[in-house]
């Protein structure tokens, strides 16, 4: 008798039994699992570029760029009026809720200012993120894409 794992037969309840009823049967892959192509774009590394026209790519990227400056200059505006407790966004948005009629605590102010600053900075990491998935037709592949080493020298 032989204690070679490998030369036991694969009884359904085995670890070799377990194996083999996960593998999918032919060429299809199984329900749960997707095509490479699927899931490694077309680059082939998990890059997903969209290759538009010139003047969409221009646009994409500027106004990509527009609102990614901005969110972040204004996230850090309600950082600062979120420590600050003499700021003018701070003052002005006292004075609005009081005008609807509302007392808000300074701590819970704070907090809300914060996390709404902090949200505001990741929204715009994420739209300059979506904006550099844009490429231009003539414009070849990334540096990640090409052969080239990564020896500066």
């Amino acid at each position: 008798m032989s204690t070679d794992p490998s030369s036991e037969s694969s009884a359904p309840g085995t670890a070799g039994g377990e194996a083999a009823a996960g593998e999918a049967s032919g060429d299809e892959p199984a329900a749960d699992e997707t095509p490479d192509d699927e899931v490694s774009g077309p680059s082939g590394r998990g890059r997903r570029d969209v290759v538009v026209p010139m003047r969409v790519y221009k646009t994409v990227t500027v106004f990509s760029t527009l609102i990614a400056v901005v969110a972040v200059v204004l996230g850090f505006v309600l950082i600062d009026a979120a420590t600050l407790g003499v700021s003018f966004l701070r003052s002005f948005v006292v004075f609005l809720l009081s005008a609807v009629g509302l007392s808000v605590p300074g701590d819970v102010l704070s907090a809300v200012l914060a996390a709404l600053g902090l949200l505001v900075i990741a929204a715009g990491a994420g739209v300059y993120v979506l904006g550099t998935r844009f490429r231009a037709g003539g414009m070849g592949n990334s540096q990640e894409d090409s052969g080239e080493g990564f020896d500066n020298g």
